[in-house]
């Protein structure tokens, strides 16, 4: 228990408690023994790894490969296996794991064999945010670039939070940081339900579009979940959402007894995006504000990077940094100086002149958001040269025709073989 004369409210409390040594701000016992990760070098599984790490825990866990992720796990002071053997398990109090892990999987076994308390990945990732106040970011597209974003507001605001993103940003180094103050930016993923199992006080919803149907089973299930994730905000929360976008407009007119801001392109939007154009690859664009009684505009934005769609995600950090206090000169510092998050449009090199871009778009809405912000980078000038390797056997066939189309965008196509992702 706190001290009788802490706040009742935890998220009240002080950001640093020392218990036994140990910095903790999780009901996680400070005296709990080594935390197991199946599949410790995962983009989401390492993030929650370095947190606990930063926390003072015992961390081990084990990939199928190595790579430079479970390097930096391990100059952190993880025990890190490559390869997958019932020995690795010995010793730990509990084991994490993603639901890509089977039950056949050598650790997953012992670890039942042992009697060992085994959790989901956002089970170990929820109860680092249930003593904070929480920003989850979800939608079918733009999640990994919005944490990005707001991760850079609240540094901006001078708000030091947690972060748990599903890519490097390029900012941390890392994707994950477990920063110093009271607030934590996460990454909600909706792949397998598990968003709608995080406790969180503002909920960001960028787009709702078809996906992960072979664990939704149908899009109505899907949107039922998106529902479900908003309305799972508390009365003193928010709801941030797209009005852009016709799913996550018609979610907003359902929600009641919540407080919601939407922002977008469209007149309706009470965090609009005005005259947007490009200056050298930059972003540059005015914000028109029509919330909670002001009417106002913050003028002369800049994003250093193309794409409407990063300018949608944008309005997003914008819509929290005026929730939190943040002042107009701080949101323009935090989208200047934004420094963006590996494979979301990022510049990897020059050849003879021919810009390199790197991007995760796996999704045809991606693939076609993504083309369109290379042509506006461009301004006019050059061609489009999109070399795409399809991503899991399952979303190629049940997207074919929209990944048919979603080219258009590009002057040049080359197609590589289909990653499977587990789906051999």
């Amino acid at each position: 228990m706190p001290p009788r004369d802490w706040p009742i409210w935890p998220n009240a409390w002080p950001a640093h408690r020392r218990i036994e040594g140990l910095m903790t701000r999780t009901l996680l016992p400070p005296g709990l023994g080594p935390i197991h990760f199946i599949g410790i070098g995962g983009i989401g599984m390492s993030g929650i790894a370095e947190m606990l790490l930063d926390e003072g825990f015992t961390v081990q866990g084990s990939d199928a490969r190595g790579s430079a992720i479970t390097e930096r796990l391990a100059r952190l002071g993880a025990t890190v296996h490559v390869g997958h053997a019932a020995a690795h398990v010995a010793g730990a109090a509990v084991v994490v794991a993603s639901t890509a892990i089977k039950a056949a999987n050598p650790e997953m076994a012992e670890a039942r064999r042992l009697g060992l308390p085994v959790v989901r990945r956002v089970e170990m990732l929820a109860e680092l945010m249930r003593l904070r106040r929480t920003i989850s970011i979800a939608g079918t597209h733009g999640k990994t670039t919005t944490t990005t974003l707001m991760a850079a507001m609240l540094e901006a605001g001078g708000f030091d939070p947690g972060v748990v993103n599903g890519g490097v940003i390029h900012a941390y180094g890392s994707n994950a940081k477990a920063g110093t103050g009271s607030w934590m930016v996460v990454e909600a993923d909706e792949s397998d339900g598990s968003f709608n199992l995080m406790p969180t006080q503002v909920a960001v919803v960028t787009n709702i579009d078809p996906e992960h149907m072979d664990h939704w089973g149908s899009f109505e299930a899907l949107k039922d979940g998106f529902r479900r994730f908003v309305q799972g905000v508390p009365f003193y929360g928010l709801a941030v959402l797209c009005s852009d976008h016709p799913e996550v407009a018609a979610l907003a007119a359902t929600v009641h007894d919540r407080p919601v801001v939407t922002f977008g392109f469209g007149a309706g939007a009470q965090i609009q995006a005005e005259g947007l154009r490009y200056e050298k690859g930059k972003a540059c664009f005015d914000v028109a504000v029509n919330w909670r009684g002001q009417c106002r505009k913050i003028e002369s934005l800049t994003l250093p990077m193309p794409g409407e769609h990063n300018v949608s995600n944008a309005l997003s950090a914008v819509a929290v940094g005026l929730h939190l206090g943040m002042t107009d000169d701080q949101v323009r510092a935090a989208l200047a100086g934004f420094q963006g998050v590996g494979r979301r449009f990022s510049r990897v090199g020059e050849v003879n002149g021919v810009t390199i871009i790197d991007d995760y778009g796996h999704h045809p809405v991606e693939i076609a958001a993504v083309l369109k912000a290379a042509r506006q980078a461009l301004g006019g000038q050059g061609r489009v040269i999109a070399v795409h390797q399809p991503h899991r056997y399952t979303r190629l066939a049940a997207l074919f025709d929209q990944f048919a189309a979603c080219f258009q965008g590009a002057d040049v196509v080359a197609i590589a073989e289909v990653y499977a992702a587990g789906e051999d």
